[in-house]
Formats: C-alpha cells, sequence, structure tokens
C-alpha cells in the first residue's frame, strides 16, 4: 500500500479510526487496536505490534494475549482495511455470538469480518494459522461450530492504492 493502511484516510477519517467508532458504537465494551509504534488511537487501548511486517497472525497474537486474564467472554476481531463495516454489522455479529461457538458476518453468502469467539477459540485459531492468517485454518477445521450471519454492508477488503480508487470512485 505504501504506507501503513491504518493511517490511510478517507473521506478526512482514518482507517483505524473507522474500525474503532464501528466497534464501539456496534458495542464492544473495550476496543483493542493493534498498531505499529507511534500511531495514536483515541477510543482504544493501544497494542503495539513491534514487527507488523509478520503478518495478521501476530497482531491477532497481541489482542488475544491482552484478554488473557481479563473478564473477557469473547473478542470480536475487525481489520481496519475494511471501511465498509460498520456498527450495525458489528452490532449484528456480536449480537448473534453465543458461547462456545463461532459468529462470523456474512455478506451474501461471502464471509467477511468482523469475527466473535471466546478467547480459548481465538487461541487455537492462533495455534492453526501461519503468516498472514488469522481464524481461516480453525474455521475451516471446525466448522460445525460456525454460526454464518447474513448483514449488510460492503466487505470490500483495501489493499492496494487500485482497491482504494476503486472505493473512492464516483462511480462506487
Amino acid at each position: 500500500m505504501g504506507s501503513p493502511k491504518a493511517e490511510l484516510r478517507l473521506d478526512g477519517v482514518r482507517l483505524v479510526d473507522r474500525a474503532v467508532t464501528a466497534l464501539t458504537d456496534g458495542g464492544c465494551a473495550e476496543v483493542l487496536a493493534v498498531v505499529r509504534a507511534g500511531v495514536a488511537v483515541p477510543g482504544a487501548r493501544v497494542l503495539v505490534n513491534p514487527d507488523p511486517e509478520r503478518g495478521m497472525r501476530s497482531s491477532l497474537a497481541l489482542a488475544v494475549e491482552a484478554v488473557d486474564g481479563a473478564d473477557a467472554d469473547a473478542l470480536a476481531v475487525l481489520l481496519v482495511d475494511m471501511p465498509g463495516v460498520g456498527a450495525t454489522v458489528v452490532r449484528s455479529v456480536v449480537a448473534a455470538w453465543t458461547p462456545g461457538r463461532i459468529a462470523v458476518a456474512s455478506y451474501s453468502g461471502r464471509r467477511g469480518h468482523p469475527t466473535v469467539m471466546s478467547p480459548e477459540l481465538w487461541r487455537a485459531a492462533l495455534e492453526l494459522a501461519e503468516g498472514d492468517e488469522g481464524a481461516r485454518a480453525l474455521l475451516a477445521r471446525r466448522a460445525e461450530l460456525l454460526d454464518e450471519i447474513p448483514v449488510d454492508g460492503d466487505p470490500a477488503d483495501l489493499d492496494t492504492p487500485a482497491d482504494v480508487a476503486d472505493w473512492t470512485s464516483p462511480s462506487r
């Protein structure tokens, strides 16, 4: 992308701030933001990933470690580069989550974020994940625990400058 995604601005708002608002307004009691050193994130507890180039798994591991020993029943994960996922989507998936199960947003049958599950299941996901993966391997291995929650929203993932150009296009 050429610069950290969290700092990318769409319509004057950083992607990380959009994600924090979606999670907060979506009913999450506490928001953890895993970011590079030097990034301030109002409204969230900041966790610094000292080596973000290791991929998504390294950031997820920091978040799961941060809730260990806390009184957290579940952890809702939302990627910063999905600006079309708002509070309504987060609220729907969080409300549908049942202890011992995995709730995942489903956009017209396509799985996306947020993903909500217990810290124990997130630890299991980390044991199976490689490099830039999160829960994909666990979802495949434990499909019987999966609840796909139909939601309205835009699951577009902004990974390249072309994705950003498409997102900001007037024809969108």
